[in-house]
């Protein structure tokens, strides 16, 4: 299934080279756009295949992660794990609910927190912080390629364990 998945990153047009500012401030010459593989049909079924397989083990009562990398991820878990989810928003909501967090999630859940792309592991401890606030309990965070600049050492404490690794997909030739 991991072949299959970096198909897909070559094949969708995911891997971009370049020059580019990503969400954690730092400089790269290549950006990974996840959404081209997890909005697309087979993505979305593949991700959430891996992620069932990852977790079988666990007791996860959901499934979430910071708005928008995590949402289509969320929802090919959901759909496919049959296991409720919800979104953290980046910032409150400043009208309606006033919520942070949207969906299925109450205090006393254990939780998998998902990511499209991990550099730093920022994006992942916002929603982290938010679940924690919440009274939720963080199990698990799996993004779909970690950029290896950061996040694992950031998010071990939360057995933090991407599909892939920056070096996997640059080690199996031209992107």
């Amino acid at each position: 299934m991991k072949e299959e998945l970096i198909k897909l990153l070559k094949t969708t047009g995911a891997f971009k080279s370049g020059d580019f500012t990503l969400a954690s401030g730092k400089k790269s010459s290549f950006y990974i756009d996840c959404r081209k593989v997890t909005l697309h049909p087979q993505g979305a079924k593949l991700i959430a295949k891996i992620i069932l397989e990852k977790i079988a083990n666990l007791k996860i009562d959901a499934v979430g992660g910071l708005t928008l990398g995590a949402d289509p991820i969320t929802s090919s878990v959901v759909a496919i794990g049959n296991i409720p989810g919800f979104i953290v928003r980046k910032k409150e909501k400043e009208h309606g609910t006033m919520q942070k967090i949207e969906g299925i999630i109450e205090p006393g859940y254990k939780v998998l927190v998902v990511e499209d792309v991990s550099t730093t592991g920022a994006s992942a401890m916002q929603a982290i912080q938010a679940v924690e606030s919440f009274g939720a309990k963080v199990i698990k965070v799996i993004s779909v390629v970690d950029r290896e600049e950061g996040a694992k050492d950031l998010l071990s404490k939360y057995s933090f364990d991407p599909i892939l690794r920056i070096s996997e997909l640059l080690s199996r030739g031209p992107v």
